[in-house]
């Protein structure tokens, strides 16, 4: 009997049902599958396989028989860089299993900022009762969604419960799959953005980090956003040029924005972002695996994936290199 090939698995973070899941759909298609449960990777290096994230790629540790990294994160910037990976190995993601829980982390900064819930918190915290602040209301608003892939159609599909006035759409080809379409009152590619951007109260931004999405909103299109446009941010930091988002809130220029996501990660302690007006600040926080839900749709991916390596198949959360996701 030949011997099993190798999947490797660098998630620590997994409980024993999902590796029972792993190693028994693995075992299925003829694979062995070892876990790293320390802080080294013994067997990896004899690994056709890998699935998890880039320690292993950072360790040292030889990958001269790895074919296939699949990246537990829906992100797949590290892996792009030269000499990352093996040359010829293929690449995929996790995208499609993080929706549900950024989308719903989106949702939360967004009612935070309609309803001003920091200044409530800041008067809370001094003890003050009153009535006198301020609130908005996502009903009858315009919403605009900067992607509309796993995380911005599950955040369409919550907000479209909120009743606002319209849902917008912005994507490369300015099309969507069949099965999204009810989601968006429109859908206009990202070289018309400028066009739909005056006409924004909400801005969802679930960008992928690529050359094209750099600085995608630069000091000239917050400047077209209305004074109380609000800005939610889920996607990449550097999707934003965030000196310039934080003078247009400094300056009144726009309402509020709640990231997720920033240009450095950790935000340096002297980084003047920590005192922005009207900024609501998460630490990437959106999509961990913490949930339960996100790590076993992560799992049933990496299978759905394996099915297909293994069958000689197209990956199904395959990575364009072209365009990085």
């Amino acid at each position: 009997m030949s011997e099993k090939k190798r999947v490797a698995v660098d998630l620590k973070v997994l409980d024993e049902n999902d590796r029972k899941t792993l190693r028994e759909g693995a075992e299925k298609l003829g694979y062995e599958v070892i876990f790293a449960d320390g802080d080294g990777f013994e067997g990896f290096e004899e690994a056709e396989v890998i699935y998890g994230g880039p320690a292993v790629l950072s360790s040292g540790t030889s990958l001269n028989r790895l074919k296939w990294f699949h990246a537990m994160s829906a992100g797949v910037n590290n892996f792009l860089e030269p000499g990352v990976l093996p040359e010829g190995c293929l690449l995929s993601g996790s995208s499609g299993a993080f929706g549900v829980a950024v989308s719903e982390h989106g949702m939360m900064l967004t009612l935070d900022l309609v309803r001003n819930m920091k200044r409530y918190q800041e008067r809370v915290r001094d003890r003050i009762w009153s009535h006198d602040l301020s609130y908005n209301s996502v009903c009858g608003s315009r919403v605009t969604l900067l992607g509309t892939g796993d995380i911005g159609n599950n955040y369409a599909k919550r907000i479209k419960g909120f009743d606002p006035e319209i849902i917008v759409g912005v994507n490369r080809s300015g099309k969507l799959k069949e099965n999204n379409k009810d989601l968006y009152d429109m859908v206009v590619s990202c070289d018309r953005v400028e066009s739909v951007l005056p006409d924004t109260d909400i801005l969802f931004m679930s960008l992928p980090g690529t050359e094209e999405t750099d600085r995608f909103m630069d000091a000239k299109r917050l400047s077209l956003l209305p004074e109380n446009a609000f800005i939610v941010n889920v996607g990449r930091g550097n999707s934003i040029d965030q000196k310039a988002l934080c003078d247009a809130l400094n300056n009144g220029k726009i309402q509020g924005a709640g990231l997720d996501v920033f240009e450095v990660e950790p935000i340096p302690q002297d980084d003047p972002i920590w005192e922005t007006k009207n900024l609501i600040i998460t630490t990437h926080s959106a999509g961990w695996l913490d949930l339960d839900y996100t790590r076993h749709r992560n799992v049933g991916l990496f299978l759905e994936n394996l099915e297909a390596y293994t069958e000689g198949k197209d990956l199904p959360s395959g990575v364009d290199r072209a365009v990085g996701y």
